[in-house]
């Protein structure tokens, strides 16, 4: 998609709707790398906190592998 280039009397003739649609595609055209920045980290933490909320793999994470105790002995 090209860009309008001085597009203030086309602004006018569109809908309300339409500037509505076009503004959010030029956000999300501007702040993509921000957005899948944020939705990398959203979804790691959606799958760690899926792990850790199991006890099983609790364990993994605060047990000695050699079985004896707790991490701070």
């Amino acid at each position: 998609m090209g860009r309008r280039v001085g597009g203030t009397m086309r602004n006018k003739e569109e809908s309300a709707m339409t500037r509505a649609v076009n503004a959010v595609f030029d956000f999300v055209r501007f702040a993509e790398f921000e957005i899948l920045f944020f939705l990398l980290f959203f979804i790691a933490f959606l799958l760690f906190k899926d792990l850790t909320s199991r006890p099983e793999y609790n364990q993994i994470l605060v047990k000695k592998p050699d079985g004896g105790g707790f991490w701070p002995n």
